[in-house]
């Protein structure tokens, strides 16, 4: 389709029947601080609490009554499903929606408030994908694209209108999440049509970048498995359609951290006081990370579906992503007083966690968290540490140090041999610890095990395996056909130093 087409149809859309225009807010004191406007485009005050009201609803209104009359159907766990449910009901229309059995309580419950029909099946979108296409078969539904559907990307162009209205010609960037890309594309499409020197740029999780591995290869690429924290766009590739509009129109992908997404999100609660979902703060962690003084950015922050148990996580994980902690292991001496002068090389800095067991040599790893300014602190700290004659690892951007190692230092024995270990991910629901534990259980003895909700649709979980080394091609083949993803992080330094049984 061209892009006049697209324009026009944008122009046309129906959202409003059932969407509302969302305010441009601006983030004052985070302006103030980075010497540029942050403007919030606040689709989180969507009936739905997301934009995706806008694609459904857009597409379903355009549709013949013959084709509504059958009933609607989609796949999705999470903000596409509440808005094919809202414009269901909105039309007079049966809704089903089929979402994976791993789906949280908060998210089935929003979806029947709305009157649909829920299918639970498979832990996976590929056992959910399954699924919908039996319904369709079995049923004659009508199928409600996610994003690759050129009325539902119009519909989510709609977002782009409203923030060259909104934001004035001093608007220089305009910052939007990617999942499958039907807003970006729909947001990118618009504003390049109408005001084409204002910068576009997508974003995207670093560990979920589909769309900028497929701009990269100049073809759609499949990820093997997309990170999940941000669920809201965890897609495993982009749409045809939204590829080749992003690969036009957009003026590049940023990809940001866990920890930047989590400082994000506390950039927005404290600006506006509400709780956005992971992807809902991507935009403003990238904006936060590439924009320049004066720029004027606007944000989309694309939802607000946060389940609560997630909050625990996000904060531990936002003073890391803002710079203001840092974690090292450190060695001192196994002798009294060394904790004392060890923390007589930190100066001024305060000390936020400390971590230590008793060993069996002379020298004692420690796990500490120290509070910094910034990046650039936390490595002046490191460097004057390592001056002073001590061992200092930087664990601050380590994954296994900040979900499972902080939690654990102190387990080490020097009685354990041929210890391999393992992080796993597996479905979060009820029953699945028991399973994977029946999975993994049998011939290797389990040497270590640590699993700690973190309130995603996925568990994450360490595991140490005793396996003799001529057994080991055969350990990683069983590995490989229970079915989770899995990671070998025997070689991991928060591990070798901390829980291993040799340094």
């Amino acid at each position: 389709m061209k892009d006049m087409n697209y324009l026009s149809k944008i122009l046309n859309a129906t959202v409003y029947d059932v969407a509302i225009e969302t305010p441009l807010d601006e983030a004052v004191s985070l302006s103030k601080k980075h010497g540029c406007r942050f403007l919030l485009k606040r689709e989180d005050l969507q009936p739905v609490h997301s934009y995706k009201i806008r694609g459904a609803y857009n597409k379903m209104s355009q549709l013949p009554r013959e084709e509504l009359e059958k009933g609607v159907i989609c796949a999705s766990a999470g903000n596409h499903a509440q808005g094919v449910a809202l414009s269901a009901k909105k039309l007079g229309v049966k809704a089903t929606i089929v979402m994976p059995v791993t789906t949280p309580e908060i998210k089935t419950s929003a979806v029947k408030a709305y009157g649909a029909t829920i299918v639970l099946h498979g832990d996976s979108y590929s056992d959910t994908y399954e699924e919908l296409h039996r319904q369709i078969e079995e049923h004659g539904y009508t199928y409600i694209a996610p994003f690759d559907d050129p009325d539902v990307i119009a519909g989510q162009g709609t977002v782009g209108k409203e923030i060259l209205e909104q934001a004035g010609r001093d608007l220089t960037s305009v910052y939007v999440p990617v999942g499958g890309g039907g807003l970006a594309a729909g947001v990118a499409v618009y504003v390049k049509s109408v005001r084409p020197w204002v910068k576009v740029y997508g974003v995207e999780p670093e560990d979920s970048d589909c769309m900028y591995q497929s701009i990269k290869a100049a073809r759609r690429v499949t990820l093997e498995s997309p990170g999940l924290f941000a669920d809201g766009v965890c897609v495993k590739q982009p749409g045809a359609e939204t590829f080749k509009l992003c690969r036009k129109h957009l003026d590049g992908i940023v990809r940001v951290s866990t920890a930047e997404t989590c400082s994000a999100i506390k950039d927005i609660f404290e600006a506006t006081r509400a709780v956005c979902e992971p992807a809902g703060a991507l935009a403003l962690a990238a904006a936060k990370k590439t924009a320049k003084k004066g720029d004027v950015c606007a944000c989309v922050i694309s939802g607000a579906n946060m389940n609560f148990d997630r909050i625990r996580f996000v904060s531990e994980q936002t003073e890391i992503g803002e710079g203001r902690e840092a974690i090292f292991d450190c060695a001192i001496p196994e002798k009294p007083g060394s904790f004392l002068r060890f923390v007589e090389k930190l100066g001024r800095h305060s000390v936020t966690e400390f971590n230590y067991r008793m060993g069996d040599g002379f020298l004692a790893h420690v796990f500490v968290g120290v509070a910094v300014k910034d990046v650039a602190e936390r490595q002046a700290l490191q460097k004057r540490i390592r001056s002073a004659g001590s061992h200092c690892i930087d664990l601050s951007d380590n994954v296994l140090a900040k979900e499972h190692v902080r939690y654990m230092v102190g387990g080490r024995s020097s009685s354990i041999v041929n210890e391999v270990v393992h992080t796993f991910e597996f479905p979060e629901r009820p029953g699945a610890l028991m399973e994977f534990l029946s999975a993994i259980a049998g011939r290797w003895n389990i040497s270590l095990f640590h699993y700690r909700n973190h309130g995603a649709d996925h568990g994450k979980v360490l595991v140490g395996f005793q396996v003799p080394k001529a057994e080991r091609v055969e350990f990683e083949k069983v590995l490989d056909g229970i079915g989770y993803k899995h990671e070998d992080v025997s070689r991991n330094p928060a591990y070798v130093y901390f829980l291993g049984t040799k340094v």
